[in-house]
């Protein structure tokens, strides 16, 4: 699961050679997304240390969390701090909102050593399944937020940016130069994209070549990929032989046409799946990402945009809190683990770069698992609701056809539910109840690609997600007491 391999002194000259093709490109240094919606989230310290030492020199963050902003002071990390769409309209509607976000999240941190360079408004408010929500509060946000910086004295050294999803702009045709901005918020791109240039920002895009697979079965693989497609898309002087290439030449021609051709553009997030889907797996990720790390360490850039491309891979960790209303590939787009292992060999071109390095220093709880009771019978008829609730409140996106786990038989998909739901509350003896059908092992029942994890300690932790199922009787007396005592004194 990421080891490095190969004879060391090859694996160095290949390792020397990729980096000075990066330096001799001028390619700008390669950032990660760093999201944080997990339940037991590495200590942020700890994550600072795992970028530094894979030779990320940028992090995009999507809020702006105490504990995240302090392991950053002085880290030598260029920092894209962002603010959530829930406070867009808090942003919108109040100057002064805007600028006490600014004082406190970014004037005190920069004072601190935090290197702050841009300020990321919302993240793809503009989604068509949000309906429209944050269409009225996106723009007057990111016009407080750079006035608040500029009253500040920061606008020459941070700048605001929107990170944007690639459907913000279409073509009516296949070709990227028919590329223009969605004709429902065609006025207000212009908007923004306008005052982005006035002011020296960038325009952010996400790109996700994975989605169009994941939402066309039709659609050409190779194309997703980096190494030639078997139909490429011909336009004008220009061959298109991936996605990528194509997407972002789509929004340079929508940029060209509305007199914008030279506003800087970010790739926001970039990335691939390893778990939740038949095309979501490490094999596919590896490829997908090793071949975006190879194409721009080229340093062509692309048809209409050429030079050096500014990234940030999505994302570094996964992530077991996140939504999976999109798909059940959600939770799994990290390079890394939850606890900090390299899911597979990942050359991101950087000075340090011989493969990906784990995590240091990561503390687990018992090697101790939750399984179902071998004498218990796949025909108990409490096992569906069990096996419900576990999911529910656990993380089953690993369980499914071809998915890693998808090799599991039936008492297998039981133990790998009732153990995540075990782990993610601590390994507390109450979670592996389950009205007796569950018993805890000290043997791995990990096999093949389906890795049954250990928790990792957190500080403090106390699983108040526990709400019982079976030998709970006790927990639930104990909090009726302290109720009790709360409501007395």
């Amino acid at each position: 699961m990421g080891s490095r391999s190969g004879d060391g002194a090859a694996v160095s000259a290949a390792v020397l050679v990729c980096w000075l093709c990066f330096a001799a490109a001028g390619v700008g240094a390669i950032g990660a997304n760093w999201g944080t919606q997990a339940s037991h989230p590495l200590p942020p310290e700890t994550v600072v240390r795992m970028l530094k030492d894979n030779g990320f020199q940028k992090v995009k963050l999507f809020d702006a969390e105490e504990g995240t902003m302090n392991a950053l002071k002085k880290s030598g990390l260029e920092v894209m701090v962002g603010i959530p769409n829930d406070m867009l309209s808090t942003m919108a509607t109040s100057m002064k909102a805007a600028e006490k976000w600014v004082d406190t999240n970014v004037s005190s941190y920069l004072n601190d050593g935090v290197s702050i360079r841009y300020v990321a408004v919302g993240n793809e408010p503009f989604l068509e399944t949000y309906n429209g929500s944050f269409l009225q509060t996106t723009f007057p946000a990111i016009r407080n937020i750079q006035g608040a910086l500029i009253k500040a004295g920061l606008g020459n050294q941070v700048k605001v940016t929107c990170p944007l999803n690639a459907d913000v702009y279409i073509s009516s045709t296949s070709k990227p130069s028919d590329g223009d901005f969605r004709t429902d918020i065609h006025d207000l791109m212009l908007t923004i994209v306008k005052f982005l240039s006035d002011n020296g920002g960038a325009f952010t895009v996400n790109i996700y070549p994975f989605i169009s697979l994941y939402i066309d079965p039709n659609f050409p693989v190779d194309y997703a990929f980096f190494e030639g497609a078997s139909s490429p898309i011909v336009d004008g002087s220009f061959t298109y032989t991936n996605m990528f290439d194509a997407n972002h030449d789509t929004l340079i021609w929508a940029l060209k046409k509305n007199g914008f051709e030279n506003l800087p553009v970010i790739v926001g997030e970039i990335g691939w799946p390893t778990d939740g889907d038949r095309n979501a797996n490490a094999q596919l990720a590896q490829r997908f990402n090793q071949g975006f790390m190879s194409h721009i360490a080229s340093g062509r850039g692309t048809p209409m945009r050429p030079g050096p491309v500014d990234a940030y891979l999505f994302s570094l960790i996964d992530e077991d809190e996140k939504s999976i209303q999109p798909g059940n590939f959600e939770r799994h787009w990290g390079i890394f683990t939850y606890d900090g292992l390299p899911k597979y060999q990942l050359n991101l071109g950087t000075s340090n770069s011989g493969g990906l390095v784990r995590a240091r220093g990561v503390k687990y709880l018992e090697n101790k698992w939750c399984v179902l009771k071998p004498s218990v019978s796949l025909n108990d008829p409490k096992l569906a609701d069990n096996v419900g609730y576990a999911c529910s409140m656990a993380e089953c996106t690993s369980l499914g056809y071809k998915t890693s786990c998808g090799m599991l038989d039936t008492r297998g998909n039981i133990s790998y539910a009732f153990n995540n739901y075990f782990q993610k509350n601590d390994q507390d003896d109450v979670a592996c109840g389950f009205q007796n059908l569950a018993t805890t092992t000290g043997q791995d029942p990990s096999t093949g690609t389906c890795r049954f994890g250990i928790m990792i300690e957190v500080d403090s932790a106390f699983s108040w997600r526990l709400q019982g199922h079976g030998n709970n009787l006790l927990l639930i007396l104990l909090l009726v007491l302290l109720q009790l005592f709360l409501s007395f004194s």
